[in-house]
């Protein structure tokens, strides 16, 4: 359980924990599909073009992928709309030749939340397609209690949505009992955003101390393994000099 900013004893209820990079080790084949992805509209390897795209894929890690497209071709409904299908197709191709790691010790991390008495819910900026061809390969329905991603909730990261969808669909009480996890800017953006008392940025993905720090991470984790002890071993939870809710 956490201390709620008031001094207020909040047992945390229901963790949200982001997919690529936090609990699966897939940022290759993501970068990958990216990369296939815009391909396909002209942009290849080795141009400006390319190196301007990869960078705002970078910076958009957690945000819906479709929306990642219309950022990259924020003119052409019709290109972003190929490419997002383009990387569907390469990273579901991806994980039926190589399948899916999940991070070391993320199982371990899964039981002992639900041992715990915390609801876990995945989330994800993949669509519902995707991410039901991720659960498949995962094979851990018995091991969360709900997955979503933008589609189910109606905005995806930055925005809290999925965070609060979840805690509607799993009758959780009050948003303090909550925690989000997760290795991007976006995550920590949604956390804030959605009231949770832990919001922690996971150090496997993406971005850097800094940038999670940025986006309003109450804690920083080496690694998803270490949220059980966070969560059930009781800690006061204050926002970290320098971060902000965005």
């Amino acid at each position: 359980m956490v201390l709620a900013h008031d001094g207020e004893i909040a047992p945390i209820r229901l963790a949200c924990l982001d997919l690529a990079g936090t609990t699966i080790g897939d940022i290759a084949m993501v970068e990958r599909a990216f990369a296939e992805a815009i391909a396909t509209q002209g942009i290849v390897p080795g141009t400006g073009a390319y190196a301007r795209a990869m960078v705002h894929v970078h910076r958009s890690r957690g945000c819906p992928k479709i929306e990642v497209f219309r950022g990259i071709f924020p003119d052409n409904e019709a290109q972003a709309q190929a490419a997002n299908l383009t990387f569907e197709r390469s990273y579901e191709g991806a994980i039926g030749r190589a399948g899916l790691v999940p991070m070391p010790g993320v199982v371990e991390t899964l039981e002992k939340l639900r041992g715990g008495g915390v609801k876990v819910c995945l989330i994800t900026g993949f669509s519902r397609v995707t991410l039901s061809r991720v659960l498949s390969a995962l094979s851990w329905s018995d091991k969360v209690d709900l997955a979503l991603c933008p589609e189910d909730a109606g905005r995806g990261r930055p925005m809290p949505d999925m965070v609060l969808t979840a805690v509607l669909r799993l009758g959780i009480e009050d948003v303090r009992h909550v925690a989000v996890a997760g290795d991007s800017e976006s995550d920590m953006l949604c956390g804030r955003r959605s009231g949770a008392s832990v919001v922690a940025g996971i150090m496997t993905g993406v971005h850097s101390k800094e940038r999670l720090l940025k986006g309003g991470a109450t804690h920083i984790l080496d690694s998803i393994a270490d949220l059980p002890s966070l969560l059930l071993g009781g800690v006061h939870v204050e926002t970290p000099v320098g971060a902000s809710a965005g």
